[in-house]
């Protein structure tokens, strides 16, 4: 399959989904170690900080452009400071990892679908 050629808007719109998609890894990264702490049967107190403090880059991120995904992570970061047994809210938080990584990976699609540029030569 050949890649896609895009358009300006289209290229940064991919730009910001891919960094967005590193800022979520690092999310996921945290979530997981927070399991593990859950697992132990430890408190996650200041790990719901870190998380709070991690994902507010990523919303800002997307704010511009992907008002809707940006809206989900608003709404984990209020989810990571509700009360509520470690289990419930480490439950809660993977959801929303999954949610929010999906949306983005759809958007991906949605603007390859929409600012791909006719090739001047097809085969």
């Amino acid at each position: 399959m050949a890649s896609v050629k895009l358009d300006g808007p289209g290229t940064q719109k991919l730009r910001t989904l891919e960094e967005s998609l590193l800022l979520l890894q690092g999310l996921h990264g945290l979530v997981e170690r927070m399991a593990i702490e859950v697992k132990s049967q430890k408190p996650i107190g200041v790990m719901a900080l870190q998380l709070k403090r991690t994902a507010t880059p990523l919303q800002s991120l997307l704010k511009g452009q992907f008002g809707m995904v940006a809206d989900l992570v608003s709404t984990m970061i209020l989810a990571a400071g509700r009360g509520g047994t470690d289990v419930v809210r480490l439950r809660t938080l993977r959801e929303y990892i999954g949610q929010i990584r999906t949306s983005i990976e759809f958007n991906m699609q949605k603007v390859k679908e929409q600012h791909a540029e006719p090739s001047a030569n097809p085969e």
